[in-house]
């Protein structure tokens, strides 16, 4: 699958043909029968998040892993350790938004300091008009 992604990107009609090798794989699975608790934990858990895990070969453009996800984590639980509190739901929303704007600037090599005092409300008009 990594070969494919590589060679041709995050597209549907090239993963497509992984679809097989995932059910042989969960076919195998099924019929085990593991002696270590952890190794069972493991084949509960890959039972469970089954129809999710390989979400990324029906669609297009849908990361294979979970980057993405853990940076925002990571950015939104050092907020809380550094503030020491928890914040309203609004400043939540508020920070959350503020959060995807960071992180978008950052995967188009954008400063977010310059997009926020730019008035701008569109972040591809911004990197149009300043080259980025």
């Amino acid at each position: 699958m990594i070969d494919t992604i590589d060679a041709f990107g995050l597209t549907q009609r090239h993963l497509n043909k992984h679809k097989e090798d995932v059910a042989r794989f969960f076919r195998f699975l099924a019929t085990q029968t593991y002696q270590s608790e952890l190794a069972r934990k493991y084949q509960k858990r890959l039972n469970k998040y089954r129809d999710k895990l390989f979400v990324f070969l029906d669609h297009d453009g849908v990361p294979w892993n979970n980057n993405n996800a853990e940076n925002a984590i990571k950015l939104f639980a050092s907020r809380r350790r550094i503030l020491g509190t928890s914040s309203t739901e609004k400043g939540l929303r508020d920070y959350l938004v503020f959060l995807s704007i960071y992180q978008t600037c950052r995967r188009k090599n954008l400063s977010f300091l310059r997009f926020l005092r730019s008035g701008h409300l569109d972040i591809d008009t911004f990197a149009a008009e300043t080259g980025g």
